[in-house]
């Protein structure tokens, strides 16, 4: 328990709270990680959570009522209104009201919701913008080289994250880590009133009209695609039955991967822009928290595809007949099944892996050299790059991706997969 009132501690020390009567600050708020110069907080607001981080200049609650539990806030963060739960925001990141953000979640520099936006186990890059009444769960979307030239999801957008078979393994790839992290890349447009079947991939320039349902990957970078509706029709469908298991596999090792190679991006480049105190070295790790929560879901979600793969044969010979173990389909399912826990441990130990050490050493000499001309000015220091030098670091963070995912399919021999980047 605290001797003084949380509220008058941080209104002492420059923090604007109206009707401060109204706001609650939990116990376990440790107030030495809440930098209150140009902190404001509107009536009805609530703070919770030991590993809460408030950098200087953040706004909660202009619009209504903001909770927040274990957050970590970086500088001039806005959040409108809604809840907000294990989730990082980065400078200048903002939601409006009604926003639902739960754990896992990550919005870079400059990253932005409209009004009524949820969003789960979500990695938005920085500028990336959501517009409103939009449900997002299960994505990472990069692209756009700044606030005007922004990757963007129109109104009314849906990412579709659980099946008929009742699974999430199901997470989509709007851009990719590699060539996102340089910002230097064409935006990504989803037009409003449309959707994703996840789990899919969209290459960099991809333009969606608005009212599509994307359903495959859409890999030709800079391309219109207009909608087109699905024929009402009657198919057979059995719960359970996973005849695209390949598919579902080789999406979950590749986003896996990425998010692999964003953890080292932040662990050997975003670290540097850190600066040595007690906020800052809240911040990054509230940063690593959400992208290990992102990757423990991601192989927990596959392992529970996995799981299911014994009654999916089962239903399998009971629709197509009485087959042999020699059956192609069905010899994939039990190596995944078999070999789970080897696949596993291989993406844990993905963990490890730093790439290639010359073209690291050599991209992080770039990097230094930056935060010499620069300082510590993140955005600054990576746009000001060279396009030899972008194309150096993500050749060292792709060299990251295909060893992560060589080595997973490496415990799969079965499903003889063609390498995709």
């Amino acid at each position: 328990m605290r001797d003084a009132d949380p509220l008058q501690i941080l209104m002492a020390r420059g923090a604007r709270i109206h009707a401060p009567d109204s706001v609650e600050i939990g116990p376990e708020v440790d107030l030495s990680r809440i930098q209150a110069r140009g902190l404001t907080i509107y009536p009805g607001c609530r703070i919770y959570g030991a590993e809460t981080v408030i950098q200087q200049g953040v706004e909660l609650g202009a619009e209504g009522p903001v909770t927040i539990r274990n957050c970590a806030l970086g500088r001039d963060v806005r959040l409108k209104a809604g809840t907000f739960e294990g989730a990082c925001f980065l400078q200048g990141a903002r939601m409006g009201p009604g926003a639902q953000v739960r754990e896992g979640c990550l919005l870079e520099e400059g990253a932005r919701g409209a009004h009524n936006v949820g969003i789960k186990q979500t990695i938005l890059f920085p500028f990336v913008t959501l517009g409103s009444l939009i449900n997002f769960c299960d994505c990472l979307m990069a692209g756009g080289t700044d606030e005007k030239n922004h990757s963007e999801v129109g109104s009314s957008y849906i990412h579709f994250n659980y099946t008929p078979n009742q699974d999430k393994a199901t997470a989509s790839l709007i851009g990719d880590v590699p060539k996102g992290v340089m910002i230097n890349q064409p935006p990504i447009f989803l037009g409003g009133q449309g959707g994703m079947v996840g789990p899919v991939r969209i290459a960099y320039g991809v333009v969606v009209a608005a009212g599509t349902i994307v359903r495959k990957d859409l890999l030709e970078e800079n391309k219109m695609v207009l909608g087109s509706s699905i024929p009402a029709r009657s198919v057979p469908f059995h719960q359970g039955l996973y005849t695209n298991i390949k598919r579902i596999l080789e999406m979950n090792i590749l986003y896996i991967a990425n998010l692999v190679a964003l953890r080292r991006w932040y662990l050997d480049v975003r670290s540097l822009f850190f600066a040595s105190t007690h906020i800052e070295d809240g911040l990054f790790k509230g940063a690593l928290r959400v992208l290990d929560s992102a990757i423990s879901e991601r192989i927990k979600r596959l392992g529970q595809v996995a799981s299911r793969m014994p009654a999916s044969i089962e239903l399998y010979r009971k629709t197509k007949g009485l087959l042999s173990d020699q059956d192609p389909l069905i010899k994939r399912k039990l190596a995944f099944h078999k070999r789970w826990e080897q696949v596993r441990d291989v993406l844990q130990k993905g963990l490890d892996e730093t790439g290639e050490e010359s073209l690291r050493d050599r991209f992080l000499e770039a990097v230094q050299d930056g935060i010499s001309g620069r300082g510590r000015d993140y955005l600054g220091v990576i746009k000001g790059f060279t396009p030899d030098e972008s194309h150096l670091g993500t050749r060292w963070l792709q060299g990251v991706v295909d060893r992560v995912v060589e080595h997973a399919w490496d415990c799969l021999p079965e499903f003889k997969v063609e390498r995709k980047r």
